[in-house]
């Protein structure tokens, strides 16, 4: 009544390995990590840049950052 294909069990095909589907998923997790890690440094970058244009801009002098020592 039913043909080979439909409903039986002759055309499933075997699980696949989870060892290979772990470190495929932890590879994935690490790109998308790297990512947003990125973007996050990218956009405290354009954040200064930013800043540094609006001061020269308006006209002002010596607008870099001043990095003060700690004491």
């Amino acid at each position: 009544m039913a043909s080979s294909g439909e409903g039986g069990n002759e055309g499933k095909r075997p699980p696949e390995d989870e060892g290979n589907r772990t470190i495929e998923n932890a590879v994935m997790l690490a790109f998308f990590v790297v990512l947003v890690a990125a973007g996050i440094w990218l956009l405290g970058t354009m954040a200064d840049v930013r800043k540094v244009q609006d001061c020269a801009a308006q006209g002002r002098r010596n607008c870099g950052v001043i990095d003060v020592p700690s004491r």
